[in-house]
């Protein structure tokens, strides 16, 4: 694992599309996405994984707003697997390594829609008081990683207009 490069962004955008291709939720926007988030200057973390001097993996976390004001709270979207190496705890590595580096910067947590079944294992689950308007509640999840749990109304950056 390692943070994006420059040279990185070619080979991101070939595995986040390649990725979401077959995927039964996505609209195939997730690579338009990263790149979006990129030229805004909203990628907080991205990360990198590499096999044989190739990216394989790719997670982007970027700045999210609760009720409307700047926090230092972060959405995890997308994480990207290259599909021949799923399956392969690469994922996993990605989320765990993302989730140091927020720890590591300081933040209060971070914010996911997703698999509860799937991100549990990371601490993900879903906390009252803290909601994405127009999604299942059960699959809107939190972690804080501070004592105290951030109540309110989350908005993704303004880049995520692109997947609706």
């Amino acid at each position: 694992m390692r943070k994006e490069r420059p040279e990185d962004a070619a080979a991101i955008t070939r595995v986040v599309e390649a990725a979401f291709h077959s995927h039964p939720y996505s609209n195939q926007t997730e690579h338009i996405l990263v790149e979006r988030l990129r030229s805004a200057g909203a990628l907080s973390v991205s990360l990198v994984a590499v096999l044989d001097g190739a990216v394989v993996g790719h997670i982007a976390f970027s700045p999210i707003t609760i009720d409307g004001k700047p926090c230092r709270w972060f959405g995890l979207a997308p994480v990207s697997v290259q599909p021949d190496h799923q399956g392969k705890g690469i994922g996993s590595m990605l989320i765990r390594a993302g989730l140091a580096e927020l720890e590591r910067l300081g933040c209060d947590g971070c914010v996911l829609l997703g698999e509860p079944a799937y991100y549990g294992r990371f601490g993900f689950k879903v906390r009252d008081g803290l909601t994405l308007p127009g999604v299942p509640p059960e699959y809107f999840l939190a972690l804080p990683f501070r004592a105290e749990n951030a109540t309110g109304v989350v908005a993704y950056h303004d880049a995520f207009a692109v997947c609706g």
